[in-house]
Protein backbone atom coordinates (compact mmCIF):
# COMPACT_ATOMS: atom_id res chain seq x y z
CA UNK A 1 0.00 0.00 0.00
CA UNK A 2 1.34 3.46 -0.68
CA UNK A 3 0.92 6.21 2.42
CA UNK A 4 1.43 9.88 1.83
CA UNK A 5 1.62 11.87 4.91
CA UNK A 6 0.49 15.35 4.66
CA UNK A 7 1.62 18.09 6.99
CA UNK A 8 2.10 22.10 6.96
CA UNK A 9 1.94 24.93 8.43
CA UNK A 10 -1.47 26.06 9.23
CA UNK A 11 -2.88 28.05 6.56
CA UNK A 12 -0.46 26.64 3.67
CA UNK A 13 -3.09 24.78 1.90
CA UNK A 14 -3.09 21.26 3.65
CA UNK A 15 -6.96 20.91 3.56
CA UNK A 16 -6.99 21.41 -0.24
CA UNK A 17 -3.86 18.91 -0.55
CA UNK A 18 -5.93 16.58 1.00
CA UNK A 19 -9.08 17.31 -1.38
CA UNK A 20 -6.51 16.86 -4.09
CA UNK A 21 -5.11 14.01 -2.95
CA UNK A 22 -9.10 12.46 -2.61
CA UNK A 23 -10.02 13.60 -5.95
CA UNK A 24 -6.66 11.55 -7.53
CA UNK A 25 -8.17 8.32 -6.01
CA UNK A 26 -6.97 8.61 -2.24
CA UNK A 27 -8.26 7.07 0.95
CA UNK A 28 -8.19 10.15 3.25
CA UNK A 29 -8.13 10.79 6.49
CA UNK A 30 -7.37 14.37 8.19
CA UNK A 31 -5.73 14.88 11.92
CA UNK A 32 -5.41 11.13 12.81
CA UNK A 33 -3.00 10.69 15.68
CA UNK A 34 0.05 9.23 15.16
CA UNK A 35 -0.66 6.39 17.42
CA UNK A 36 -3.41 5.13 15.17
CA UNK A 37 -1.69 5.38 11.76
CA UNK A 38 -0.57 1.16 12.70
CA UNK A 39 -4.23 0.14 12.98
CA UNK A 40 -5.69 2.56 10.39
CA UNK A 41 -3.05 0.78 7.94
CA UNK A 42 -3.64 -2.62 8.85
CA UNK A 43 -7.53 -1.84 8.37
CA UNK A 44 -6.76 -0.62 5.13
CA UNK A 45 -4.90 -3.26 3.82
CA UNK A 46 -7.00 -6.04 4.86
CA UNK A 47 -10.82 -7.25 3.93
CA UNK A 48 -11.48 -8.38 0.57
CA UNK A 49 -11.08 -5.27 -1.32
CA UNK A 50 -7.73 -3.84 0.72
CA UNK A 51 -7.27 0.51 0.09
CA UNK A 52 -3.92 0.53 -2.21
CA UNK A 53 -3.78 3.99 -2.02
CA UNK A 54 -3.95 6.44 1.44
CA UNK A 55 -2.80 9.52 2.74
CA UNK A 56 -3.30 10.76 5.99
CA UNK A 57 -2.94 14.70 7.50
CA UNK A 58 -1.22 15.29 10.63
CA UNK A 59 -0.39 19.02 11.86
CA UNK A 60 0.33 20.78 15.16
CA UNK A 61 -3.56 19.64 15.98
CA UNK A 62 -1.83 16.37 17.03
CA UNK A 63 1.18 17.72 18.75
CA UNK A 64 0.98 16.04 21.55
CA UNK A 65 1.72 12.41 19.63
CA UNK A 66 4.25 13.98 16.80
CA UNK A 67 7.14 13.05 18.66
CA UNK A 68 5.66 9.10 17.90
CA UNK A 69 5.89 9.84 14.74
CA UNK A 70 9.34 8.67 13.45
CA UNK A 71 8.85 5.41 15.54
CA UNK A 72 5.65 4.79 14.38
CA UNK A 73 6.67 5.14 10.73
CA UNK A 74 9.57 3.03 11.20
CA UNK A 75 7.26 0.21 12.66
CA UNK A 76 5.15 0.39 9.66
CA UNK A 77 7.51 -0.05 7.08
CA UNK A 78 9.06 -2.83 8.84
CA UNK A 79 5.88 -4.58 8.83
CA UNK A 80 5.48 -5.16 5.13
CA UNK A 81 4.20 -4.14 1.99
CA UNK A 82 3.85 -0.42 2.35
CA UNK A 83 5.54 2.40 0.67
CA UNK A 84 5.56 5.93 2.96
CA UNK A 85 6.31 9.10 1.73
CA UNK A 86 5.68 12.27 2.88
CA UNK A 87 4.43 15.96 1.66
CA UNK A 88 4.80 19.19 3.80
CA UNK A 89 3.22 22.67 2.97
CA UNK A 90 4.96 25.58 3.55
CA UNK A 91 4.42 29.50 3.17
CA UNK A 92 6.27 32.88 4.16
CA UNK A 93 4.76 34.85 6.99
CA UNK A 94 3.45 37.46 4.97
CA UNK A 95 0.92 34.81 3.20
CA UNK A 96 0.25 32.98 6.05
CA UNK A 97 -0.96 36.44 8.17
CA UNK A 98 -3.18 37.59 5.23
CA UNK A 99 -4.60 34.07 4.70
CA UNK A 100 -5.57 33.90 7.77
CA UNK A 101 -7.46 37.73 8.13
CA UNK A 102 -9.10 36.61 5.32
CA UNK A 103 -10.69 33.83 6.53
CA UNK A 104 -10.69 35.07 10.14
CA UNK A 105 -10.06 31.70 10.95
CA UNK A 106 -8.06 31.21 14.52
CA UNK A 107 -4.81 29.84 14.26
CA UNK A 108 -4.63 26.35 16.27
CA UNK A 109 -1.63 27.04 18.59
CA UNK A 110 -3.69 31.64 19.17
CA UNK A 111 -3.65 30.40 23.00
CA UNK A 112 -2.14 32.25 26.25
CA UNK A 113 -2.20 35.63 24.56
CA UNK A 114 0.34 34.79 21.75
CA UNK A 115 -0.19 37.02 19.03
CA UNK A 116 -0.63 35.45 15.59
CA UNK A 117 3.44 35.96 14.11
CA UNK A 118 4.14 34.16 17.83
CA UNK A 119 1.75 31.37 16.99
CA UNK A 120 2.98 30.51 13.29
CA UNK A 121 6.48 31.06 15.08
CA UNK A 122 6.10 28.28 17.68
CA UNK A 123 4.05 25.85 15.42
CA UNK A 124 6.94 25.99 13.03
CA UNK A 125 9.27 24.78 16.03
CA UNK A 126 6.81 21.94 16.46
CA UNK A 127 6.58 21.00 13.04
CA UNK A 128 10.20 20.73 11.91
CA UNK A 129 10.92 17.55 12.21
CA UNK A 130 8.06 16.64 9.87
CA UNK A 131 9.65 19.15 7.64
CA UNK A 132 12.73 17.95 7.31
CA UNK A 133 11.65 14.57 7.24
CA UNK A 134 9.64 15.25 4.25
CA UNK A 135 10.11 14.11 0.49
CA UNK A 136 9.16 17.64 -0.83
CA UNK A 137 8.68 20.51 0.64
CA UNK A 138 5.82 22.74 -1.17
CA UNK A 139 5.93 26.44 -0.46
CA UNK A 140 2.32 27.43 -1.15
CA UNK A 141 3.37 31.46 -0.77
CA UNK A 142 2.66 32.32 -4.18
CA UNK A 143 0.67 29.17 -5.68
CA UNK A 144 -3.17 29.58 -6.54
CA UNK A 145 -5.62 26.63 -5.50
CA UNK A 146 -5.18 25.04 -8.83
CA UNK A 147 -1.90 25.17 -9.23
CA UNK A 148 -1.56 23.37 -5.40
CA UNK A 149 -4.08 20.79 -6.75
CA UNK A 150 -2.19 19.91 -9.72
CA UNK A 151 1.45 20.00 -7.71
CA UNK A 152 -0.27 17.84 -5.71
CA UNK A 153 -1.33 15.57 -7.70
CA UNK A 154 1.86 15.63 -9.70
CA UNK A 155 3.90 14.26 -6.42
CA UNK A 156 1.46 12.07 -5.84
CA UNK A 157 1.88 10.47 -9.10
CA UNK A 158 5.45 10.66 -9.45
CA UNK A 159 5.14 12.33 -12.99
CA UNK A 160 3.18 9.55 -14.08
CA UNK A 161 -0.02 9.90 -17.03
CA UNK A 162 -2.79 12.00 -14.86
CA UNK A 163 -5.90 9.93 -13.46
CA UNK A 164 -8.34 9.85 -16.63
CA UNK A 165 -11.07 13.19 -16.99
CA UNK A 166 -14.21 11.69 -16.50
CA UNK A 167 -16.73 13.00 -19.01
CA UNK A 168 -20.42 13.64 -18.38
CA UNK A 169 -22.71 14.12 -21.40
CA UNK A 170 -26.58 15.61 -20.34
CA UNK A 171 -29.35 16.88 -21.76
CA UNK A 172 -31.86 19.18 -20.34
CA UNK A 173 -34.96 21.19 -21.12
CA UNK A 174 -34.84 24.78 -20.71
CA UNK A 175 -38.10 25.09 -19.36
CA UNK A 176 -37.10 22.91 -16.70
CA UNK A 177 -34.03 25.22 -15.45
CA UNK A 178 -30.75 24.94 -16.76
CA UNK A 179 -28.32 22.51 -14.90
CA UNK A 180 -26.50 24.24 -11.96
CA UNK A 181 -23.26 21.68 -12.46
CA UNK A 182 -22.69 22.37 -16.28
CA UNK A 183 -19.06 23.31 -17.39
CA UNK A 184 -20.03 23.84 -20.97
CA UNK A 185 -23.25 24.33 -22.10
CA UNK A 186 -24.72 24.14 -25.74
CA UNK A 187 -27.99 25.61 -26.99
CA UNK A 188 -29.93 23.79 -29.53
CA UNK A 189 -33.17 25.05 -29.84
CA UNK A 190 -32.59 26.48 -33.40
CA UNK A 191 -32.65 22.43 -35.15
CA UNK A 192 -36.22 21.95 -35.67
CA UNK A 193 -38.34 20.16 -33.11
CA UNK A 194 -40.03 16.66 -33.74
CA UNK A 195 -42.66 17.65 -30.97
CA UNK A 196 -44.22 19.63 -33.86
CA UNK A 197 -44.05 16.56 -35.86
CA UNK A 198 -47.27 13.81 -36.21
CA UNK A 199 -46.31 10.68 -33.82
CA UNK A 200 -43.33 12.07 -32.35
CA UNK A 201 -44.24 14.12 -29.44
CA UNK A 202 -44.73 11.56 -26.80
CA UNK A 203 -41.48 9.89 -28.00
CA UNK A 204 -37.93 10.90 -26.89
CA UNK A 205 -34.46 11.12 -28.66
CA UNK A 206 -33.93 7.51 -27.65
CA UNK A 207 -36.49 6.03 -29.79
CA UNK A 208 -36.12 5.54 -33.41
CA UNK A 209 -38.76 7.60 -35.34
CA UNK A 210 -37.35 10.53 -33.08
CA UNK A 211 -33.36 9.66 -34.59
CA UNK A 212 -35.00 8.94 -37.93
CA UNK A 213 -36.56 12.34 -37.96
CA UNK A 214 -33.27 14.66 -36.74
CA UNK A 215 -30.90 12.75 -38.90
CA UNK A 216 -32.85 13.81 -41.56
CA UNK A 217 -31.89 17.29 -40.49
CA UNK A 218 -28.66 18.68 -42.84
CA UNK A 219 -28.03 21.24 -40.21
CA UNK A 220 -28.05 18.63 -37.42
CA UNK A 221 -24.91 16.92 -38.95
CA UNK A 222 -23.13 20.00 -39.52
CA UNK A 223 -24.04 21.11 -35.47
CA UNK A 224 -23.06 17.81 -33.45
CA UNK A 225 -19.51 18.39 -35.73
CA UNK A 226 -19.27 21.75 -34.94
CA UNK A 227 -19.85 20.69 -31.13
CA UNK A 228 -17.69 17.20 -31.45
CA UNK A 229 -14.47 19.18 -32.98
CA UNK A 230 -14.73 22.06 -30.77
CA UNK A 231 -14.37 19.15 -27.69
CA UNK A 232 -11.45 17.38 -29.16
CA UNK A 233 -10.16 20.26 -29.34
CA UNK A 234 -10.55 21.60 -25.54
CA UNK A 235 -10.45 18.01 -23.51
CA UNK A 236 -6.56 18.17 -23.30
CA UNK A 237 -6.40 21.76 -22.25
CA UNK A 238 -9.43 20.39 -19.13
CA UNK A 239 -7.58 17.41 -18.25
CA UNK A 240 -4.10 19.27 -17.49
CA UNK A 241 -6.65 20.91 -14.51
CA UNK A 242 -7.14 19.49 -11.43
CA UNK A 243 -10.66 18.20 -12.01
CA UNK A 244 -12.24 14.40 -11.69
CA UNK A 245 -15.37 15.49 -14.10
CA UNK A 246 -16.17 17.96 -17.13
CA UNK A 247 -20.00 18.50 -17.30
CA UNK A 248 -20.84 19.00 -21.04
CA UNK A 249 -24.69 19.72 -20.38
CA UNK A 250 -27.23 19.78 -24.14
CA UNK A 251 -29.78 22.16 -24.09
CA UNK A 252 -33.58 22.17 -26.27
CA UNK A 253 -36.89 23.02 -25.32
CA UNK A 254 -38.42 20.27 -23.36
CA UNK A 255 -35.05 17.99 -23.08
CA UNK A 256 -36.81 14.93 -24.26
CA UNK A 257 -36.36 15.04 -28.70
CA UNK A 258 -33.31 16.71 -29.88
CA UNK A 259 -30.39 17.04 -26.56
CA UNK A 260 -31.36 13.87 -25.55
CA UNK A 261 -30.59 12.52 -29.33
CA UNK A 262 -27.45 14.91 -29.50
CA UNK A 263 -26.61 13.27 -26.10
CA UNK A 264 -26.51 10.37 -27.22
CA UNK A 265 -24.74 10.68 -30.57
CA UNK A 266 -21.54 12.43 -28.27
CA UNK A 267 -21.55 9.72 -26.01
CA UNK A 268 -21.00 7.21 -29.24
CA UNK A 269 -18.58 9.51 -30.51
CA UNK A 270 -16.14 9.68 -27.61
CA UNK A 271 -16.93 6.29 -26.17
CA UNK A 272 -13.34 5.00 -27.21
CA UNK A 273 -12.95 6.89 -23.59
CA UNK A 274 -15.29 4.86 -21.65
CA UNK A 275 -15.72 4.10 -19.11
CA UNK A 276 -14.92 7.70 -18.69
CA UNK A 277 -18.39 9.16 -20.21
CA UNK A 278 -21.55 9.35 -18.75
CA UNK A 279 -24.39 10.01 -19.98
CA UNK A 280 -27.58 11.95 -18.24
CA UNK A 281 -30.41 12.66 -19.40
CA UNK A 282 -32.39 14.65 -16.79
CA UNK A 283 -36.12 15.17 -18.23
CA UNK A 284 -36.34 11.45 -18.71
CA UNK A 285 -35.75 10.41 -15.00
CA UNK A 286 -35.04 6.71 -15.12
CA UNK A 287 -35.67 6.67 -19.14
CA UNK A 288 -31.55 6.25 -19.39
CA UNK A 289 -30.29 3.87 -21.92
CA UNK A 290 -29.28 0.12 -20.65
CA UNK A 291 -25.42 0.33 -19.70
CA UNK A 292 -25.33 3.86 -18.91
CA UNK A 293 -23.83 4.73 -15.97
CA UNK A 294 -25.51 7.83 -14.12
CA UNK A 295 -24.23 10.86 -13.62
CA UNK A 296 -22.86 12.67 -10.19
CA UNK A 297 -26.05 13.97 -8.77
CA UNK A 298 -28.33 11.70 -10.96
CA UNK A 299 -31.74 10.94 -9.79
Amino acid sequence: MELIIVSGISGSGKSSAIHALEDAGYYCVDNLPPDLLCDLARVLASGPKPVRKAAVGMDVRTRAHLEDLPQVLHGLEKEGDLEIRGLFLEANETSLLRRFSETRRRHPLAEGGLSLPEAIGLERRHLAPLAEAADRVLDTSELSVHTLRRRVQDFASGGSAPRPLTLLFQSFGFKHGIPMDSDLLFDIRFLPNPNYESGLAELTGLDQPVRDYLEAQPELEQRLADVHRLLEDWLPAYAEEPRSYLTVSIGCTGGRHRSVYMVERLAERFGDRAPHVLVRHRELGSGQPAGHQPGPGAQ
